[in-house]
């Protein structure tokens, strides 16, 4: 089938031979007479279509077989139009107009059929070219992009097992810290417990100093307030200090002697003032070493013995203040005896 575009790029028609190709050609009134008779040229059919479908057909061949490769690309391929002389019988080059019309007609539909065919080609070609480039961008971003979320999880990773060993860190630096402020805390509460302890030995020095136990070699028996038919007030009134018959009775601060004598179930009693008024009783004792004036702490008064109402020997300490009686062993000790 005929067609009227143009010949694709790369491929080279050759034009047919012009007149002056063939030679001066002088018309007379017997060659340009009408040829009468079955005198007329037969026309050669199927060389030149058949040489142009072929041709055609190779140049699609070749462009769809390099896939990528366009016609452009390929080489020029000459195409040669047979001559009109080389179409006619007997090849003395004549033919009438109308075969001449067809023939150029025939050669330009077949270039048209070839550059259709090419230009299909072409574009083929760079339709799967295009679509290979772009599978591979495609391909190329991809990969791009899983090497940077790659990148990133790493760097996600690495910042969270940073803050992990900061925090651990942190904890761990915490927890030493309270450690020793609890260690320090020990230390100064221990050190605190040992200066209240060196205090309390000082105080107990310092009055034991100025202060004395009223006898010695001694076993303490009856406290004071236990209640029993014994005593005349229902209760003990003293501190019994239970000691062999004439172990020394001393006086357990300095004062003076206010009264020296007998004292009905108290047996012989001497009494002892302070100087801030306490009283304090001996009873019981087996003799007297002092009856009047000041005496110092620590200085012997009399003896224990069992005179009065009692069952042994042993001295019968009471203190009063104001009159009142109140307990002898918690009395001794605020004055930092150890009784």
């Amino acid at each position: 089938m005929a067609s009227n575009s143009p010949a694709p790029e790369g491929i080279e028609i050759q034009e047919p031979p012009t007149a002056g190709a063939w030679g001066e050609w002088n018309p007379t009134e017997d060659s340009v007479r009408p040829v009468r008779g079955k005198h007329r040229v037969a026309k050669q059919r199927g060389g030149l279509a058949r040489s142009s479908t072929v041709l055609g057909v190779g140049v699609i061949a070749a462009v769809g077989a390099s896939g990528i490769a366009t016609a452009q690309d390929r080489p020029q391929v000459a195409i040669s139009i047979p001559s009109l002389p080389d179409l006619m019988p007997g090849g003395d080059g004549r033919q009438d107009d109308g075969d001449s019309g067809r023939q150029a007609a025939a050669a330009a539909g077949t270039t048209g059929i070839i550059a259709q065919q090419a230009d299909r080609g072409a574009d083929a070609g760079e339709i799967l070219r295009n679509r290979i480039l772009q599978q591979a961008e495609s391909q190329q971003e991809a990969a791009e992009a899983k090497a940077r979320a790659e990148a990133e999880r790493a760097a996600h990773e690495a910042a969270a097992q940073e803050a992990k060993g900061k925090l651990e860190a942190a904890r761990q630096a915490a927890e030493d810290a309270k450690a020793a402020a609890e260690a320090k805390a020990a230390e100064e509460a221990e050190a605190a417990r040992k200066a209240a302890e060196a205090k309390a030995a000082q105080e107990r020095a310092a009055a034991a100093g100025s202060w004395s136990l009223p006898t010695s070699a001694y076993t303490l028996t009856s406290h004071y307030g236990v209640a029993g038919s014994m005593w005349s007030s229902g209760h003990h009134t003293g501190l019994d200090f239970a000691a062999p018959t004439g172990t020394p009775a001393k006086a357990v601060g300095a004062g003076k002697i206010t009264s020296a004598g007998w004292s009905g179930a108290y047996g012989y009693r001497i009494v002892l003032e302070l100087e801030d008024g306490t009283e304090v009783w001996y009873c019981h004792l087996s003799s007297m070493s002092v009856t009047s004036g000041a005496v110092g702490a620590g200085d012997t008064i009399g003896r224990v013995g069992a005179t009065g109402n009692v069952t042994g020997p042993h001295l019968h300490l009471e203190v009063r203040k104001g009159g009142s009686t109140v307990d002898p062993l918690a009395w001794l000790e605020s004055k930092g005896l150890n009784v």
